[in-house]
């Protein structure tokens, strides 16, 4: 029997303003969800690799988990077809008309090691939340609430 050996792919998805001086829309961030960000991947793949390219990459292609807040997202995919899939996430400039910049911010072959780095990419985000609100280190706010809530939903996905 043969296993079948995957990639985990953690993604942060950046708004990307239209004008120099513009910010990036609230609103922007809320309306994404993973079955967009699947639709775009599975047009980027087309659009750059071609039927042969998704034919590959299809069968093994799910997007496990995807957070409005911190942007963050993590990929499922074939071992063998993490690098199409990868290119096919960086040249991804937009989703649904709203214009993002992808990062990869890592890659496993564990989902246990795409969720510790999840957790920790959460806890380094909402560190810069308080940095830019200026909060006192003794205040509490919405955000631990938050992240204990994805720190379960996280720690809840299966492989």
């Amino acid at each position: 029997m043969v296993r079948f050996k995957n990639r985990w792919l953690l993604v942060e998805f950046i708004p990307y303003p239209d004008g120099l001086l513009s910010t990036p829309s609230v609103q922007a961030k809320e309306t994404l969800n993973g079955k967009l960000i699947f639709a775009a991947l599975k047009q980027s793949v087309l659009q750059n690799f071609g039927d042969s390219g998704w034919g590959a990459v299809g069968y093994s292609l799910t997007v496990k988990y995807y957070s409005p807040t911190t942007r963050l997202c993590i990929i499922r995919v074939g071992r063998e077809h993490v690098r199409t899939a990868w290119g096919a996430l960086t040249l991804l400039n937009s989703i649904e008309g709203q214009r993002v910049i992808p990062n990869v911010i890592h890659v496993s072959g564990t989902i246990k090691h795409a969720q510790i780095a999840a957790i920790e990419h959460n806890r380094v985000v909402i560190a810069r939340y308080r940095a830019i609100a200026k909060t006192p280190a003794g205040y509490t706010d919405s955000y631990e609430a938050f992240l204990e809530t994805t720190t379960n939903e996280i720690n809840a996905l299966q492989d």
